[in-house]
């Protein structure tokens, strides 16, 4: 087993709250940001602190030359150990896609195994341009178990999916988003400033819209067309509800289009 434990001087995974509304989560496991179980644990209480008391956007990061590497090695063992160790990939990871916010991966150097499964479960995925991502569990003679082989084919199609998955190879940023694994390539400089200026730049907005918008798309993919059409008309009257859309209609029809200054409630 691993020795990692989260303490208060070393608490693995850090929060920040931003004073404009975004949530930075950074991982923080040397050397390699590993996804231990006690990573794993310490990262789904930092999520259960955000769904308590939401942020406006969630921004979540690594070290420099590693985003997460995956899973410790260390702590795999047969199919007994397997089953515990997958489903705490898989409720973590799961908590974390159905916040109820934009959240945003932001991956500088590599994203591997379960750290490439960690950035599938968000939003948006920003990489910089030395980043690497892959799914190598096939070298181990094992297969993904924290969502590669379900969200990664549901974002670049079934092919490149199984391609990537049955080689284990590593993409570069740049053919990550040629497949659309990524959404945008950014100097590795860069990169943690802009994926927190697009998230700051959301978490402005009507933000629980976004968070209704969200779970009708995320659901309705899950689901056959005519149920998910009425998903959206469901969260369409319940949208109503909210202070921000009697804000956004009486703005528009009093200045226009985009000049909505919304409380997030």
């Amino acid at each position: 087993m691993s020795g990692d434990t989260a303490t208060p001087d070393s608490p693995l995974v850090h929060l920040e709250q931003r004073d404009d509304g975004v949530a930075v989560i950074t991982l923080d496991n040397p050397k390699v940001n590993s996804l231990s179980t006690a990573v794993l644990t310490r990262l789904g209480e930092v999520i259960s602190a955000l769904q308590a008391d939401l942020p406006g956007a969630v921004v979540v990061t690594g070290g420099p030359r590693i985003f997460a590497a995956g899973a410790d090695i260390a702590q795999f063992g047969g199919p007994d150990e397997a089953r515990v160790y997958g489903r705490l990939f898989l409720e973590t990871f799961n908590r974390l896609a159905a916040l109820p916010r934009a959240t945003f991966a932001a991956i500088s150097g590599y994203a591997l195994g379960g750290g490439c499964e960690l950035a599938l479960a968000c939003d948006f995925r920003i990489a910089a341009d030395s980043a690497k991502l892959g799914q190598p569990e096939i070298l181990l003679g094992i297969i993904p178990g924290g969502g590669g082989t379900q969200r990664l084919p549901r974002l670049v199609g079934p092919a490149v999916a199984k391609d990537l998955i049955f080689t284990g190879r590593h993409v570069s940023a740049t053919e990550a988003q040629r497949i659309g694994l990524v959404d945008e390539v950014v100097p590795a400089a860069d990169l943690l400033d802009h994926a927190i200026e697009r998230a700051a730049h959301l978490a402005s907005g009507a933000v629980v819209a976004q968070g209704l918008a969200k779970r009708a798309i995320d659901e309705g993919l899950d689901c056959s067309l005519s149920v998910g059409l009425e998903l959206e008309q469901e969260l369409f009257v319940e949208v109503f509800r909210t202070e921000d859309a009697s804000i956004g209609v009486k703005s528009f029809l009093e200045h226009g289009p985009g000049k909505a200054t919304f409380t997030g409630r």
